[in-house]
């Protein structure tokens, strides 16, 4: 038995922004994915993923109980086909900032949720906003917070603009063109970075009166802009904010950054050649690359493994 695949995510612009009522864009990445399996398989990871899912099960047990209204789940087919050896199997990189919880939580929700909402039906604003709201409850499983974002992406397998925490829609993004000069690339820290830890010490960060005035004038309006121009199709623009946003990340969100990136992202602002910013909570995993010219970011880069996720 094998489910239907979930894709990873990546959140192109509104990292840390979307908890502060910031815009977002979040597009599926279908370089990876995971299915739910129950084949036997006694691998290592097999094994991992089914006693994570064992504590998984129990958390949504008790969500279930404590908020009926919310969602409910067959408890009993799960928890069987967890006994029996249910895991997720996966490609999506842990701890990289592409959604590899979220694309589990969306196979459990399709799988075993009675009474779900479909990407079939008419997507109102209120339903989305009902499936994040569910999403975000069983993702904080894993993450002690969650937006419940991933996992909708994940879901519904489509871009998602966020305009602020109550209003999010499906929207179109602009038509690659795979032989553009412009493009969007992850760049492999090579380091695992933890979720939780990263968004705590931003949530410390934002007890001071001084951080808030930034993320308000600063990283919110760039990265409000960078959305819209992206949406807009106004490459012009959208570079010459993101550069912008990039140099705000760098003064301020340094401990996200790993240290032997720093230099690198400053190359990049001086140099033109590409600008780098956050993928997800930082601290390791991808981070995410914006170039006007591929070729020249790839010679710029060339001791570093990237991999385009849009071209145009």
């Amino acid at each position: 038995m094998k489910g239907p695949l979930f894709y990873s995510k990546i959140l192109l612009f509104g990292e840390y922004g979307i908890i502060q009522d910031s815009k977002g864009l979040s597009i599926p990445y279908n370089f990876y994915n995971g299915a739910l399996k129950s084949d036997g398989n006694v691998s290592k990871e097999a094994i991992r993923s089914n006693d994570n899912l064992k504590r998984f099960v129990a958390y949504l047990e008790s969500l279930q109980h404590e908020q009926p209204q919310l969602v409910a789940f067959d408890l009993t087919s799960l928890k069987k086909e967890v006994e029996n050896g249910l895991y997720f199997d996966s490609s999506i990189p842990q701890g990289y900032g592409v959604g590899s919880s979220g694309a589990l939580v969306a196979a459990i929700y399709d799988k075993y949720a009675y009474n779900k909402i479909t990407v079939l039906e008419n997507l109102t604003r209120e339903k989305l906003l009902q499936l994040k709201t569910i999403f975000a409850q069983m993702e904080s499983f894993f993450h002690g917070k969650s937006s419940g974002l991933d996992p909708l992406n994940s879901y519904l397998s489509i871009p998602i603009l966020i305009n602020s925490k109550d209003n999010i829609e499906a929207t179109g993004i602009p038509t690659q063109s795979f032989n553009g000069k412009g493009a969007v690339f992850l760049l492999d820290s090579g380091i695992v970075g933890e979720t939780a830890p990263m968004v705590h010490l931003f949530m410390e960060n934002l007890k001071d009166k001084g951080f808030r005035t930034m993320l308000k004038n600063q990283f919110v309006k760039y990265t409000d802009a960078c959305v819209e121009n992206f949406l807009g199709g106004d490459m012009k623009s959208l570079f010459s904010n993101t550069k912008k946003l990039s140099k705000v990340v760098l003064n301020n969100f340094k401990p996200m950054i790993p240290e032997q990136f720093h230099g690198l992202w400053q190359k990049g602002i001086d140099t033109n050649d590409y600008y780098l910013k956050l993928c997800g909570s930082g601290g390791g995993g991808y981070i995410l690359g914006f170039t006007e010219d591929l070729e020249k970011a790839k010679r710029s880069l060339k001791d570093y493994k990237l991999e385009v996720v849009y071209q145009f």
